[in-house]
């Protein structure tokens, strides 16, 4: 029997033991749906208060069940360590550690070196290794193997080595990782066929497979790439549409009714978030090695990067017609998170506005019933309540992040002001209320 059919085996019969590398959005999850299929699960994290709340049955992550949570690490199928020795007893070994831009948009892979890099003391024949964190096409043969092959083990033969993008869109009410279906791509054949054999363990919704770890890398990029895209240009016509007079919402909501041919984006201040905003430019980075311009990738970068800006401006102008400048005045920012239902401030463009607004010298303060304080990038701000005398006393209320649980009823009597950039006020007639893109 090959290293390839035993292992199988030991996943078929759930006999298999699972390691995750990293416990954030993407990692967690995992390892909750893997645990409460019986499989047993050591999850490594080099943060010790994170590890900790695991322990404790304490869930940090929106998209986890909190009794889910509990439950598998009460029955001891998931606990978690800082301790890479965990790797020793994994058949399986799954790293989700984040892969950033640097300041000029220039991959750090710098975590994904450091895990395996830790991981190597402890690798033996019989183990699978599959990379989640999104990153360029390459990154698994370029990086990865490289460390595998320092073992002395044949990839593919003693060991294996895959890469399956996570997918994962926080908040989303219907997709969950078990639903979601998964795509895997590996080094070999027999590395793809073992990582199918993994994922159908946990994932309802189906496992596709790809000729090879670079068709999987892509696959996420372009995910992602066209959806900047789609929603650089929806920005763009909205600030065409306003200057036309034209409501850019009730076009989208017109085209939205063709049953072909048309997927609805929407405009907003900018793109946030830990995939979006960051993806495409791994792919950017990459094509310049192949003599390679990304054209639409860069331009839609620009229009997003722009939009806090604009955001700006119709912010100055709301104000100035009614008589206010924007130095001095009083902003509220209603929401931070970078999209609703989350709390999740990673890239968040209200971030970008806050900095723009105190740059100007307004007085700002926000609301956000999902993340209590703000103390990061130079910021340091607490939410404060909704109350009508905190309303009132706005020169304007800036609509960010249009979370559901918000009255915006409520926020509409009693402002003086509103400019809402996600369409929150849809439906609420008021003089008061400019929207973007709809003037």
């Amino acid at each position: 029997m090959s290293m390839r059919e035993e292992l199988q085996q030991r996943i078929e019969s759930k006999a298999a033991r699972v390691a995750i590398i990293g416990l954030g959005y993407v990692g967690l999850p995992l390892a909750v749906e893997y645990a409460l299929q019986g499989f047993d699960v050591a999850a490594i994290d080099a943060n010790e208060e994170r590890v900790g709340q695991v322990n404790r049955g304490e869930n940090y992550i929106p998209d986890v069940r909190i009794g889910d949570l509990a439950s598998v690490v009460e029955s001891g199928t998931l606990r978690a360590t800082t301790e890479y020795a965990a790797v020793a007893d994994a058949d399986a070994i799954l790293i989700c550690v984040p892969t950033p831009l640097d300041k000029n948009k220039q991959p750090n892979t710098g975590y994904i070196e450091s895990a395996i890099e830790s991981a190597l003391p402890f690798i033996r024949k019989g183990q699978l290794f599959v990379l989640e964190s999104t990153t360029y096409p390459g990154t698994t043969d370029e990086v990865l193997l490289p460390y595998l092959e320092r073992s002395g083990l044949e990839v593919g033969k003693d060991i294996f080595l895959a890469f399956s993008p996570e997918r994962v869109n926080p908040g989303d009410a219907v997709f969950k990782t078990r639903n979601t279906p998964k795509v895997v791509g590996g080094v070999t054949k027999a590395c793809v066929q073992i990582a199918e054999v993994l994922y159908a363990q946990i994932i309802e919704g189906g496992v596709h497979a790809v000729s090879s770890t670079r068709a999987a890398e892509m696959t996420k990029l372009l995910e992602n790439t066209f959806r900047i895209v789609n929603i650089s240009l929806v920005n763009e016509l909205a600030q065409l549409c306003e200057r036309m007079e034209i409501d850019v919402w009730e076009v989208i909501e017109a085209s939205s009714t063709k049953p072909f041919g048309f997927m609805p984006f929407y405009p907003g201040p900018g793109l946030g978030g830990h995939c979006i905003p960051l993806d495409p430019f791994y792919l950017s980075w990459k094509a310049k090695e192949y003599d390679f311009s990304t054209q639409f990738i860069d331009l839609a970068g620009r229009i997003n990067d722009a939009m806090p800006y604009y955001v700006i401006d119709q912010a100055a102008e709301v104000l100035n017609m009614a008589g206010k400048p924007l130095n001095g005045s009083r902003v509220l920012l209603l929401g931070m998170a970078y999209k609703k239902d989350v709390d999740d401030l990673r890239q968040s463009p209200a971030l970008k506005i806050a900095h723009l607004l105190s740059d100007r010298s307004v007085l700002i303060s926000y609301h956000d019933p999902l993340i209590p304080c703000v103390q990061e990038e130079g910021l340091d701000l607490r939410s404060v309540e909704l109350t009508a005398e905190t309303l009132g006393e706005q020169d304007l209320v800036l609509i960010t992040t249009g979370h559901s649980n918000v009255d915006y009823r409520h926020v509409v009597a009693h402002a003086q002001l509103v400019f809402d950039t996600r369409n929150a006020t849809q439906g609420i007639p008021s003089d008061k209320v400019v929207r973007l893109g709809a003037r």
